[in-house]
């Protein structure tokens, strides 16, 4: 089968990626490969990408286009939208792209919702939005479419709702780089009283601005959100795929619980339980990589969620999982009016298969 699918009448959006790290290259290949899309450009961190075909990189056929470091040489490709998937943010990089009326579609958990938003920073985004007549729009598989499109889904058929709580459970090391596992996530590192606030925090404000978009379409007034790290140690060795051992006693498992409060009571809760064995001196209960939703109220609801094994390899389709969304949601975004928008207010984003 061809990398590059031909033949829709549909409007083609060009589209440059920022990034070919694992979920950029999970993008690069869907857009190729979309009817609807044509990859115009791609910008890389790395020295040893630059010059080097993003087909290639990818994993598929040579599409001519070569990755370059120079932000202005990739708004010379005249993207209609940029996904913008590092592992960081650039403000700059965002207000220049913004600017010159490239519309960004985002997986940074730092843009999900702009009343959530640090002041500065959704100003400054607003303001570029504004000068380019441009949108910028942020998702992905978690925070995402586990903490807005399903609660918002499974919230569908009920009248009353007393919570919603969503339990993510992922097998670290099955879908992420041994180095993100240690020197950002901090598996393997000794035993501490409490955990890191700085981990905490990055990982609360993605996923409350995600379920503040939630809880806002639902018209429930907050009281704020509450957020809580558990942290569980190795009872044996576990290796990662690149030799390094986390030692017993040492972190391997992480539970993370982010709750819009009301009423001084949860409302809607995202619990991440992240894990690199079942061997904790925990008690936790840990499914598959997935989900497990439970709704409360008049109409309640315990629902599973789990990914059965594609062709792809599980890191590419793990990465899948998060790039996919905002590749779908390209067209959306190019059509929307100038902004910060959220899926309450976009349409339902669907995917065009061909």
């Amino acid at each position: 089968m061809s990398d590059i699918h031909t033949g829709s009448n549909r409007e083609v959006n060009r589209v440059a990626q920022w990034a070919a790290g694992r979920i950029g290259r999970s993008a690069m290949r869907a857009v190729i490969r979309h009817p609807n899309m044509e990859l115009v450009g791609l910008h890389v961190h790395s020295a040893d990408k630059v010059g080097q075909d993003a087909g290639e990189l990818c994993g598929l056929s040579p599409v001519g286009i070569t990755a370059t470091c120079s932000i202005d040489d990739l708004i010379q490709t005249r993207p209609d939208c940029v996904l913008y998937m590092p592992e960081g943010y650039d403000i700059d990089a965002l207000d220049k792209l913004l600017n010159a009326g490239i519309n960004i579609v985002t997986t940074r958990s730092e843009f999900f919702y702009p009343q959530g938003m640090e002041p500065g920073l959704r100003q400054r985004i607003e303001t570029a939005c504004k000068n380019g007549a441009a949108t910028l729009f942020a998702t992905g598989i978690s925070p995402g479419f586990s903490t807005v499109v399903l609660p918002l889904a499974l919230s569908y058929i009920s009248r009353q709702i007393d919570c919603i709580t969503i339990d993510e459970f992922a097998n670290i090391p099955a879908s992420t780089t041994p180095k993100m596992i240690t020197d950002v996530m901090g598996f393997g590192s000794p035993a501490k009283e409490k955990f890191d606030p700085a981990r905490l925090d990055h990982v609360a404000t993605g996923f409350s601005q995600s379920l503040e978009i939630v809880t806002s379409a639902m018209d429930i007034s907050l009281d704020g959100f509450k957020s809580e790290g558990e942290f569980a140690l190795a009872e044996e060795p576990v290796e990662l795929p690149n030799g390094y051992i986390i030692q017993p006693g040492t972190v391997a498992g992480q539970r993370i619980t982010v709750a819009a409060m009301s009423n001084q009571k949860p409302v809607l809760q995202f619990r991440a339980n992240w894990y690199c064995t079942h061997a904790l001196d925990k008690n936790w209960e840990l499914g598959d990589s997935g989900w497990r939703v439970q709704v409360e109220g008049d109409t309640p609801m315990d629902v599973n969620i789990s990914f059965p094994k594609s062709g792809e390899s599980y890191a590419d389709q793990m990465s899948g999982l998060t790039a996919h969304p905002a590749v779908n949601a390209v067209p959306y975004v190019c059509k929307a009016a100038p902004g910060i928008v959220t899926n309450a207010g976009l349409p339902v984003i669907a995917p065009i298969i061909g």
